[in-house]
C-alpha cells in the first residue's frame, strides 16, 4: 500500500521574498541538515504508516526538523 504523504516544497514561490529558498543564505546549517538526510535511507520510516486519518507529513522532513533543532539546541518539540 502506497502511503501519499505531505512533502516538503522548498521551492515554493511567495510574495515576498520570491521563493523560499532565498530566505536562507548558502552556507545556512538548514541546508547542510536537509541534504544529510537526503542522504539517509528512510524507507524503514516511511513503511511504518498506516495510512490512517489526514495525510502525513514525510518522514525525512520530521527528520531534518528534529535534526536541525538538536543542532541548534531545540530540544524540546513544542518549540520546533
Amino acid at each position: 500500500m502506497s502511503i501519499d504523504f505531505i512533502i516538503a516544497d522548498r521551492d515554493t514561490p511567495f510574495l515576498f521574498p520570491p521563493s523560499v529558498q532565498e530566505w536562507l543564505p548558502k552556507d545556512h546549517l538548514a541546508r547542510f541538515v536537509v541534504d544529510m538526510v537526503g542522504q539517509l535511507n528512510v524507507s524503514s520510516l516511511r513503511g511504518v504508516y498506516g495510512g490512517k486519518g489526514s495525510r502525513p507529513y514525510d518522514p525525512a522532513l520530521l527528520l531534518s526538523l528534529l535534526f536541525y533543532g538538536y543542532s541548534t539546541g531545540v530540544f524540546s518539540s513544542r518549540k520546533l
